[in-house]
This record gives structure tokens, C-alpha cells and sequence, in this order.
């Protein structure tokens, strides 16, 4: 018998859920609800300060306190670097509510336009500096407007009063009064001490009401005492400056040494720049080429080639050196003088500044004997001034010398110098054999050297650089009146892209009073295009008038008669071979 069919009275069969669906929602929202329960006592509970954090920050912040920078000072106290309390207008943007009427009257009071005061509160997030540095007076204009959410601090600017003369060596601050270029970033830890902070409370409006507790101390920098002397650092940086526009010369630059202490007493380049106003300043006028640019020496080379072959016996200073046809040929290379002299003593080698006479002195040694006395001499290795990015300059190994570089090495060529380098090396001739460390740095008394040459080839030397400026000598104009000079002239090509062109350096390099040396000189003027261009010409001339004014201003005793300038007769020619 059949089961009668059920009727359905036109309907739909709603269809039946899976049995485990309703289950599993209920079982997952449970865990959800077990989840939020357990991070919620853990929070609470355990772990609270996630929630205190997030929660001051509502309402505190912590600001940070600068520290006072230290500052910098020459060897008398004449300061040099300043901090010079300003203020700073700072804002949360996502909590400033200002009407445009007070918006521009801040621009106004900032001395901006509106359109750069609305990008910068354009930028949101927690904190931007809207302004600095400002004065205090433009700061209390800008608080009387009472805008939510723009606040001011107290912060320092660093203020220079040397300028543009003392710019390479000082260099400047940057953001939150940081070094950024020369001793002022050489010697940050020093001056920059270390910012505190503390904690303030804000109202809804971001308002600070209160300072809740110093969080860190301020600790302030130190003072800095360089060696420097401004008076010595303004005379050479007027002379170099002068001697650059009259040669229209590309750049220059001097260094003075205390032969005593080693101290650098002044050093200048010319391009400068405004440390106070850095708006035109180019990398090309904000290096201190003094130490971070390297030039082939020439002649002022020689000297350490013929105290090579001095202490080693080789010769004496009346050795004759035959230097004729004026030329000396080394595989296929030909070496040349600018006059053909003939027989010449060491002595008139130097004097005359003979290539020829150099070469076959140097050509007359080992060459590793050549190589220590200039890498005892400080060639091929950093000052150590500690200034950033002051150079080595280069000196090859011995072993790599073929005969023609050797040779080429005793007249200066081959091997690259700066001028702080060049100058210290000087203080060997200037001592009794001894290579001063040189300093920025202010030093307390005489600073012993290291060992070079014998005190008796130093003092032969000596009195062969004193030949160079007389009349016969390459350097007459070097002389200096109630002072006896010694000095030697260089003059070489520059290398570009790794060949020689026809532009040249021109240096002098120079001690007074031969009879006890005091001060070192060095003088470097970089492509003189005023037709003239040997050293003796352009650089010994800027070394007479700097070191002349600097020894009188120093009351250093004359070692010579007044009117002991003797220049050769008008039209002798008094160059040295580049």
C-alpha cells in the first residue's frame, strides 16, 4: 500500500543547517570574548604601563632642555665662537586652531609669508619648527597672539665675530647647535656638552600649565683655547687675499708655525666664506685648502734631498756637482734647468735651484735613504691636527722608485704635499734636526721634537736657504728688513686627469731669524694668471710682507742691520725650473 504523498499548499521547504554551523560561531565568539577579557587583565593588571604611556601622552610631553656650547677662543681669549641665547617657534600642527587673521599676523611677526607658514603647519604629525633662530622680542610678539597649539623655547645660535677670516678653521653649527664643518665639528663632544629634558603638562588647548619634573640635567660644554693668533690670522688673511686678486690667481693660502711649540698661529685661504650668513657659500669656498688639498712641492723639495745625501756622507756643502749642458737625460726622459751653470757647489745647487745638481744627488743615493729622511720628515703622512679630512699627501714606497722618479722626486715632483704638511716639515731645518708635531690647539711651553737629520747637516741647510734669498738666489724678494730669512722657492705644473698642464702653484716655504728661528711661513698661491708665476716672484713676496709685520707685532729682537734688503739688479732673472 503507498504512502499518500504530502501536499504542500504552493510553499517553499525551508532547508535544514548543517547541525555543527551554530556551534562553531558561538565557539569562536566565546574565544574572542576569553581573548579580550585576558589582554584586558593582563594590561591591567601585568603589563599597565602600555596603558599609562599612551594615556600621558594625552596630556605631558617631554621637551628637551639644550645645553649652553662651549666657546672657542684664541691663544689670548679673544673669543672666536659664541652662543647667544635666541628662541625657537615650534608647533604641534594637528593641534593649532587659528582664524587666517591670526595666522598672517604671525607670518608677519616671523618675518614669513603666509604661504611658507602654512606649508610648514601643512606638514601634521606631533612637532614642527615653525621658526629659528629668532629673537627674543620677535618670540614674546608671536606668544602675545596666543594661537593653540604654537609654542616657543629657548635655544642658543652660534655667532662667529672673526667672519669670513677665521671661517676654515672654526667652521660652523648646524640644527640644535651641532658642529657640522672644522673644529666646531672636530671637537663637538668638547664644546657640545649634552642637552637635558624635562616633562611638562598640557591643557586640551596643547597649552603647557605646568613642569612636572626635570628629567635630565643639562651639562654645558666647555671652553676651547686654540693656538691661533688673531692679529697673526687677520695680517695673513689680508695679505693672501691681495695676493690672490693680484696675480688673479684661483686661490691661495699660509700657514704660520711657532718653531718653539709648534702651534699653528694663523691659517688662511683665500676663497672664504660668512660662517654668520651661508647663503652664497660654495663647497669650493669652504675649503681650507691648507690641509685638505694636496699640490706636487717643486723646489721647496730639494733641501730634504741634499740633508739625505749630507748625513749620509755622500756629499758636503762644498762638494762640486757638474750640472753642464743644463740638461740630464734618465732612459727617455730629459730633465732640464732654467740656466745653464755648469760646475755648482751643493750649496749654489740650492741657491740656484738647479734640477740637474738635485737629481744626480739624489740619483747618488739609495733609495730607501732617500725615503726615510722625507718620511722622517713627515711626508707621506697626516699632520695629525686633528682637523677633519686633513690629508697624507703621497709618498710611494722606496721599492716602487725607478731612477727617473727618484730623480724627478729630489726637485719636487711626484709626490704631493699640503701646505700645513710643507710647512711643519720646515721646522726640521729651522731646530737642530727636529720635526715639530704641529697643534691647533693652545700648547703650554716648547714641545720636544723627533730626531731627522744631524743638528750639524740642519745648520748647513739653514745657511744654504739663506743663500736662496739673497741676490744671486731665486728668492731675493723674500727678504725681510732687520731680519736675516731663509727660504726656498717652488714652482710646478698641476696635473689634470693625470697629465702635467700649463698651470702652475707657486709656493715659498721660509724661517726667521736665521740666527734662532721663530716663526715657519709657508705660502702657496694656486694658478696666478697675472702673467707671472714662479715663487720667487709671486708667493716670497706675500711670505716678506706677512712674516716681516708678524715678527715685529711679536717683538722678536731684528738679527740683522734695518736696510739689509739687497735686491738683485731690475731685469736679473731669478726663476727656478718648474
Amino acid at each position: 500500500m503507498k504512502t499518500p504523498r504530502a501536499r504542500h499548499s504552493g510553499g517553499t521547504v525551508a532547508p535544514k543547517l548543517p547541525r555543527l554551523r551554530a556551534p562553531l560561531v558561538f565557539g569562536g565568539l566565546l574565544v574572542l570574548l576569553v581573548g579580550l577579557l585576558g589582554r584586558s587583565l593582563y594590561l591591567q593588571r601585568i603589563d599597565n604601563a602600555f596603558l599609562q604611556e599612551q594615556g600621558s601622552s594625552r596630556y605631558s610631553r617631554e621637551i628637551d632642555v639644550p645645553a649652553h656650547r662651549g666657546r672657542i677662543v684664541d691663544r689670548f681669549g679673544e673669543p672666536l665662537a659664541i652662543s647667544t641665547p635666541v628662541k625657537a617657534v615650534w608647533a604641534w600642527p594637528d593641534q593649532v586652531v587659528a582664524t587666517p587673521d591670526q595666522l598672517r599676523a604671525l607670518a608677519a611677526a616671523l618675518d614669513m609669508t603666509p604661504a611658507s607658514l602654512n606649508q610648514k603647519l601643512a606638514q601634521g604629525g606631533d612637532f614642527v619648527y615653525v621658526k629659528k633662530p629668532v629673537a627674543p622680542e620677535v618670540a614674546d610678539r608671536a606668544a602675545a597672539l596666543k594661537i593653540k597649539g604654537v609654542h616657543d623655547e629657548n635655544e642658543y645660535w652660534r655667532y662667529y665675530p672673526g667672519g669670513e677670516v677665521m671661517s676654515h678653521v672654526i667652521g660652523f653649527t648646524g640644527d640644535h647647535d651641532v658642529g657640522q664643518e672644522g673644529l666646531e665639528l672636530a671637537q663637538q663632544p668638547w664644546l657640545g656638552g649634552r642637552a637635558g629634558s624635562r616633562r611638562v603638562i598640557i591643557n586640551r588647548r596643547g597649552e603647557i600649565v605646568e613642569d612636572v619634573q626635570s628629567i635630565r640635567a643639562p651639562q654645558e660644554g666647555r671652553d676651547l683655547a686654540l693656538a691661533m693668533d688673531s692679529r697673526l690670522q687677520y695680517l695673513a688673511f689680508r695679505e693672501i687675499k691681495a695676493a690672490v686678486d693680484a696675480n688673479k690667481a684661483h686661490a691661495g693660502a699660509a700657514v704660520i708655525l711657532d718653531v718653539k711649540t709648534g702651534e699653528i698661529l694663523a691659517l688662511v685661504n683665500w676663497p672664504s666664506y660668512n660662517p654668520n650668513n651661508r647663503v652664497r657659500a660654495t663647497r669650493d669656498k669652504m675649503r681650507n685648502r691648507a690641509l685638505i688639498d694636496t699640490f706636487e712641492p717643486g723646489s721647496t723639495l730639494k733641501p730634504f734631498t741634499i740633508a739625505a745625501a749630507l748625513d749620509a756622507g755622500k756629499v758636503r756643502p762644498g762638494s762640486i756637482i757638474d750640472t753642464a749642458p743644463g740638461t740630464l737625460t734618465i732612459g727617455h726622459a730629459t730633465i732640464h734647468d732654467a740656466h745653464r751653470e755648469g760646475a755648482l757647489t751643493v750649496e749654489q745647487v740650492i741657491q740656484k735651484s738647479s734640477n740637474v745638481g738635485a737629481a744626480k744627488i739624489a740619483l747618488s743615493l739609495p733609495a730607501e735613504t732617500m725615503w726615510q729622511t722625507l718620511s722622517g720628515s713627515g711626508f707621506g703622512a697626516a699632520p695629525m691636527t686633528g682637523f677633519p679630512g686633513e690629508v697624507s699627501g703621497r709618498l710611494r714606497p722606496a721599492k716602487s722608485w725607478r731612477p727617473i722618479e727618484q730623480a724627478t722626486m729630489a726637485y719636487g715632483h711626484g709626490i704631493s704635499v699640503n701646505l700645513v704638511q710643507l710647512a711643519r716639515a720646515y721646522t726640521v731645518f729651522a731646530t737642530d734636526g727636529e720635526l715639530k708635531p704641529v697643534s691647533l690647539l693652545k700648547v703650554d711651553g716648547a714641545i720636544a721634537g723627533r730626531p731627522v737629520i744631524s743638528a750639524a747637516t740642519a745648520r748647513a741647510v739653514r745657511h744654504m736657504l739663506e743663500m736662496v734669498v739673497l741676490p744671486g738666489g731665486t728668492a731675493p724678494k723674500a727678504q725681510v728688513s732687520g731680519y736675516r730669512v731663509a727660504g726656498k722657492t717652488g714652482t710646478a705644473h698641476k696635473i689634470e686627469d693625470h697629465v702635467y698642464v700649463d698651470k702652475y702653484v707657486s709656493s715659498f716655504v721660509g724661517f726667521a731669524p736665521a740666527s734662532n728661528p721663530r716663526l715657519v711661513i709657508a705660502v702657496m698661491i694656486d694658478e696666478p694668471g697675472g702673467g707671472q708665476y714662479y715663487g720667487g716672484t709671486v708667493a716670497a713676496p706675500v711670505f716678506s710682507s706677512i712674516m716681516g709685520a708678524a715678527l715685529r707685532l711679536l717683538g722678536v729682537p731684528a738679527d740683522a742691520p734695518i736696510d739689509n734688503v739687497v735686491l738683485p739688479p731690475d731685469g736679473e732673472d731669478v726663476r727656478e725650473e718648474t
